[in-house]
């Protein structure tokens, strides 16, 4: 895999989200409307009733002969419309250690959890967290409300790295079973390297909405053009060197290649998963991938 030295460290998270918070308030309102609710909001099947429509409301549910009617938008009211509970899985690898450049992917990733939780807060929605690292799992189970939400997010946020000569973690499959109701959403944050599917993950999957990100460094997608450096392995816990031979470059491309492949078996529905850059704009990244969901839902 790529490879390079750099330890990930989130500081003052607080601080952070607090400045994170207006943008994802912005987005809301002006960006993403009702894009985020519509994207993951359950529809009950069951009419209920007809209400007046407010800014946010699904257009899709609309009754068209009362508005009609009465001058002014009313919806359809479904029976068992619930509220998001999303719940965060950030598998701590030590790869996530690697940053060719300003950023490390862990810092990177950690701020895509703290963005998609803030996105909760202001939607009052529930939000929980799963972490698994090499040294333990942390469980925190979902909440309602900014300020619970925030102290929450900022709580995952200020893990330590792991060392990068740590193992990899293992995930508390039992424990994701029950943390959170049928039906919620489930949103494993790592850095998905090829592997087989794991036992828990069809369980996970009839049980929970199940959508993955991923962030990627620039050399994992392409490897430098310098002929030859020497740069640390965080999943070896070795100083390599690279000599950009075609052999390398080939690796690579075969590396990359089995990745993909394992991270499309997991995820299978394009819209269930999600891959950014660490040099790339992470909340308009959420938007587009929102609008995306959006549209597809309009088109069903």
């Amino acid at each position: 895999m790529p490879i390079e030295n750099q330890k990930s460290k989130i500081e003052n998270p607080l601080a952070l989200l607090r400045r994170l918070e207006w943008r994802v308030r912005h987005a809301v309102e002006n960006v993403l409307s009702g894009e985020y609710r519509s994207a993951f909001r359950g529809r009950g099947m069951e009419f209920d009733q007809v209400v007046k429509y407010e800014f946010g409301d699904d257009v899709r549910d609309i009754d068209w002969n009362v508005t009609a009617r009465l001058g002014e938008p009313y919806r359809k009211k479904f029976v068992e419309e619930r509220e998001v509970t999303l719940l965060l899985v950030f598998e701590d690898s030590p790869s996530l250690n690697f940053g060719s450049a300003a950023q490390s992917k862990r810092e990177a990733l950690l701020e895509l959890a703290g963005l998609v939780m803030l996105l909760g807060a202001v939607n009052r929605d529930r939000v929980g967290f799963v972490y698994a690292g090499p040294d333990g799992n942390l469980f925190r189970e979902p909440v309602r409300g900014r300020g619970r939400i925030l102290h929450l997010a900022a709580s995952l946020l200020s893990r330590p790295a792991p060392a990068v000569t740590a193992h990899a973690p293992v995930l508390p499959w039992r424990l994701l079973a029950h943390a959170a109701p049928r039906h919620s959403i489930l949103l494993w944050l790592g850095d998905f390297p090829p592997r087989a599917e794991p036992e828990g993950w069809p369980v996970l999957q009839r049980r929970y909405q199940t959508m993955g990100f991923r962030v990627d460094d620039p050399w994992e997608r392409e490897l430098p053009p310098q002929d030859m450096f020497a740069a640390y392995d965080p999943a070896a816990g070795r100083l390599v060197t690279l000599e950009g031979s075609a052999a390398e470059r080939a690796a690579h491309a075969d590396w990359r290649a089995a990745r993909e492949e394992s991270w499309r078996r997991m995820f299978p529905d394009p819209l269930s998963r999600l891959v950014v850059d660490t040099t790339e704009n992470r909340l308009e990244a959420l938007v587009r991938f929102f609008h995306a969901r959006m549209r597809a839902g309009a088109a069903r």
